[in-house]
């Protein structure tokens, strides 16, 4: 799927107006590569896509129309160290130190040159801009902090870090620093101090989140080399209380209770300013600044080719842009003897399926199961992978796989089921499925992905209507900016019949995702039963126009052709109970409670589990209901509204 435009193309098309001769060249019937403007704006393309090689040749292209264009330098610079090809960038870097416009990549560059060099002096210097915004203040300040410390003069750094002032959300990045710096230095107080200074503030986690968990890292392997690994253990348990769960330690814990030496993430000047570039881009990676992120990554990973969060961090980029070749290159890079390892695994099989290479991909993660049997996270991604090619049988057995080897599940085994639940909803097995989504729910009650995909699936199957509609709307509670969730709530209004309600829900969920053809094509069918013809025949338009799949296209041009048909026809078949549903009606229904001590009338919607849940406790006890009921045929799916089943004692 290509992927949404960014702010930078707006940006580009400003840029390309303000350029001389631009105008002149729109006089022409189209824009040729081989002028200026033409050569720049296929150049701003091809960044805007992420495609460097192209860029940087077009760049090239450009400049040789204008070699003395500093705009043009650097955005070439910009490309060069966004493809990775730092040296070459250095050659522009040096044209553009002395230019104010642009000296903030500029010299912030050749100040990564300078400290692979170990010429700290210069570093120094050339951190010394003539303008400067908060971010490049950050930037340059704990740069020349770390130069200092490079050139022997610790205190003075320790003091430039600590000393940092700036906008609420700088303190994590100067107490950490001043942390990592202080104890570089042998001032293990200093260090301490400042540490305790970050988990004395728990905004910002909120600020910074991996910065805020490097620091905890960093903390945990400073406490541990002390001796006082209980302490660490303590701090981490404090942490996680502070954050209310929004932040796992499980893998930092495990690693101090195994007793293994947490190394430090810092060991020079090299590697601190690196980490200054590390914190600075995974900071800003929050949608919209993609190009800044990359620019800053690339450059700590100039510094520190073996920055492991770095290259996590690009790989994760690379996804986000749809550039999952780039990805698999990147998490190929990460070690064997990094912690994040088994994660980029993973990730590497996932991004494998995304490439259509689906043979190497389940071979992949087969073998990352090989070697950890029970790894929960190998088992979903290789259940992910068969999803992606619709291979749901595959999927379920996966998942059978992961539950037999997790024994006895815990909350965060919910996803498991919940997986397994989906697969077996696919294979139109319900009976299978239903009991999946039920123990996803005993494991983490009021998990939003769960209650959606219930809900909706006994809405859809017109089942449990009432019961379904009050799950989406717990997960639309939960996850109010959610497109699908939302989505899901206002189909349920349109399967009940509540057409005005299912609009209103169904525009807020296509102003949440509206370039979703499912979702699209449901605020049509919404429309069309309100009597906005015209606005239901744009939203089938538009869905048809979002590359949906075939069964879905099929629908839509039925519908462009011919409308909807008129719900009494498309009730026809439905139940009486059914039909008053579709028409809004609430009705008297049979009594429910059971009849002559141990009967009970099945009601419109329900399921063997579902009574068995409401009236035993439990839904895996529908078993016992078959059991009393040999009309069933040992089946549970041979149950009818109005007929009259015994139940077993609740208890």
């Amino acid at each position: 799927m290509r992927r949404l435009a960014k702010p930078v193309q707006a940006a580009a098309l400003a840029l390309a107006l303000a350029w001389p001769g631009y105008a002149a060249a729109q006089s022409n019937d189209r824009i040729r590569v081989n002028s200026l403007a033409g050569a720049f704006l296929a150049a701003r393309v091809a960044e805007t896509d992420a495609d460097f090689d192209n860029a940087i040749s077009f760049y090239t292209r450009a400049l040789a129309f204008d070699p003395r264009n500093n705009s043009l330098k650097q955005n070439l610079m910009v490309a060069l160290i966004a493809s990775g090809e730092f040296d070459r960038a250095l050659v522009y870097a040096g044209d553009l130190k002395e230019v104010p416009e642009v000296e903030r990549f500029s010299r912030v560059a050749l100040a990564v040159d300078a400290f692979r060099k170990g010429e700290f002096q210069d570093a120094k210097f050339l951190l010394k801009l003539s303008l400067e915004s908060d971010l490049d203040r950050l930037i340059t300040s704990l740069m020349s902090a770390w130069a200092a410390y490079g050139a022997g003069e610790g205190d003075d750094a320790v003091e430039m870090a600590e000393s940092l002032e700036g906008p609420a959300w700088f303190d994590v990045f100067s107490a950490y620093h001043t942390a990592l710096i202080a104890e570089g230095s042998g001032n293990y107080d200093a260090a301490k101090k400042a540490y305790q200074r970050i988990i004395a503030n728990p905004a910002t986690a909120t600020a910074a989140p991996e910065t805020f968990l490097r620091a905890i890292e960093s903390y945990a392997g400073f406490l541990a080399s002390g001796g006082d690994t209980k302490a660490a253990l303590a701090m981490i348990d404090e942490v996680e209380r502070v954050q209310l769960g929004r932040l796992d330690m499980t893998e930092l814990r495990e690693r101090l209770n195994a007793g293994e030496a947490l190394r430090p993430l810092v060991g020079s000047a090299a590697d601190g300013a690196s980490e200054v570039l590390l914190n600075v881009g995974t900071a800003l990676n929050r949608g919209g600044g993609e190009d800044f992120v990359r620019l800053y990554l690339r450059m700590a990973l100039a510094l520190r080719p073996d920055n492991v969060p770095a290259l996590m961090q690009l790989a994760a980029l690379a996804e986000q842009t749809d550039n999952a070749e780039e990805a698999v290159a990147f998490y190929e890079r990460v070690p064997d003897s990094a912690p994040q390892k088994k994660l980029a695994e993973l990730q590497l099989g996932l991004n494998l399926a995304d490439l259509k290479r689906y043979d190497e991909a389940t071979a992949h993660l087969e073998a990352v199961l090989a070697r950890a049997p029970d790894d929960r996270r190998a088992f979903l991604a290789l259940g992910s992978v068969y999803s992606s090619r619709m291979d749901y049988r595959a999927a379920a057995n996966i998942y059978d796989r992961a539950v037999e080897a997790i024994g006895e599940p815990d909350r965060a085994d919910w996803n498991i089921f919940y997986q397994r639940g989906i697969a077996y909803e696919r294979l139109k097995e319900w009976e299978k499925a239903e009991p999946n989504f039920f123990k996803a729910l005993d494991l983490y009650p009021d998990q939003p992905q769960v209650l959606n995909y219930l809900g909706y699936s006994w809405v859809d199957m017109d089942r449990n209507l009432e019961r379904g509609l009050e799950l989406i709307r717990k997960a639309v509670e939960l996850r109010p900016s959610d497109g699908y969730i939302v989505d899901s709530l206002g189909w349920a209004y349109y399967r009940l019949g509540r057409y005005d309600e299912a609009a209103k829900e169904l525009e807020r969920a296509v102003s949440l995702m509206p370039d979703d053809p499912i979702l699209n094509d449901h605020l049509g069918d919404a429309y069309w039963r309100v009597g906005r013809r015209l606005e239901a025949r744009f939203q089938w338009n538009h869905a048809r126009d979002l590359d949906p799949e075939p069964d879905l296209l099929a629908e839509v041009f039925k519908k462009l052709k011919d409308g909807l048909p008129p719900v009494a026809d498309h009730a026809a078949g439905a139940s009486q109970v059914e039909v008053a549903m579709a028409d809004g009606i609430t009705g008297t229904q049979t009594d429910a409670s059971p009849s002559a001590g141990d009967d009970y009338v099945v009601q419109p919607g329900q399921s063997l589990w579902s009574i068995a849940a409401d009236r035993l406790g439990r839904g895996s006890r529908y078993e016992e209901i078959i059991e009393l009921n040999p009309q069933l045929g040992g089946t549970p799916d041979a149950i009818f509204p109005g007929q009259r089943l015994r139940l077993p004692p609740s208890n």
